[in-house]
């Protein structure tokens, strides 16, 4: 658990390969279940393609519960790459984690704070940017001061508010659940009985954190989809 990162420095800036290795793996799993899933497509669904035609609705039904689907429409790809993204990347450190010289290489990247804040500050950033650009900068600019004047300061610090909320929360589960696991892994090595005591315990827990791992992509999704609704629409 008190495994270091493996760091390295470069032009003046220090990166965690460990996190983009991470990324990296995350980002082509989601691809390449893209590409599976579209490659022989078919009027009836089956497998993988009904799966993810169940995700594309799944996500179609977020937007539509949060914004009218002629304004939300535009973020469906959004929230379909988002809610698979956050997913396989809170899977990946369920099953092991790699640990070469006491530096851990593998682990579930959104158990960093580091790269679920990243996630956060992108989706507050584009709520901003859709902002101004579906509603003008002076209709934009007045949300910050509605229903009063003097609930700028507030606005400002709620901005910042979600941002931490956001990714900490999901930070906060995953890295929760990935230290209690190496705990009863640990018992594992403990010999005999401290085998057969945390085995069960052990297996209950793989399986609530695959559910914690889905649920945790889900509430992602549909507070990006809550910031963009009150960002671009105009009845909030």
């Amino acid at each position: 658990m008190n495994h270091k990162a493996p760091l390295y420095e470069l032009f003046g800036l220090t990166f965690n390969l460990a996190n983009v290795l991470m990324v990296t793996i995350t980002c082509v799993i989601v691809l390449v279940i893209a590409i599976a899933a579209t490659r022989n497509l078919s009027m009836k669904p089956t497998g993988l393609q009904n799966f993810l035609e169940w995700v594309v609705d799944f996500v179609k039904g977020i937007i539509k519960s949060n914004m009218d689907w002629e304004t939300g429409g535009r973020f469906h790809l959004l929230g379909l790459t988002l809610i698979m993204y956050v997913f396989v990347a809170n899977m990946l450190g369920l099953p092991f984690s790699v640990v070469v010289h006491d530096e851990l290489w593998w682990k579930s990247p959104t158990a960093d704070p580091a790269i679920t804040l990243a996630l956060a500050m992108m989706v507050v950033a584009l709520s901003h940017y859709y902002g101004i650009k579906l509603r003008g900068v002076s209709e934009y600019l007045k949300g910050f001061t509605s229903p009063m004047w003097f609930m700028f300061p507030l606005k400002i610090i709620e901005e910042f508010a979600n941002t931490l909320t956001l990714g900490l929360r999901l930070y906060g589960n995953i890295f929760a659940g990935e230290i209690l696991l190496a705990l009863l892994v640990g018992g594992l090595a403990t010999g005999v009985g401290g085998t057969i005591a945390a085995i069960i315990p052990t297996m209950v827990w793989q399986a609530f954190s695959i559910f914690v791992g889905a649920i945790q992509a889900f509430i992602f999704t549909m507070l990006t989809m809550v910031y963009m609704a009150h960002k671009v629409s105009h009845d909030h």
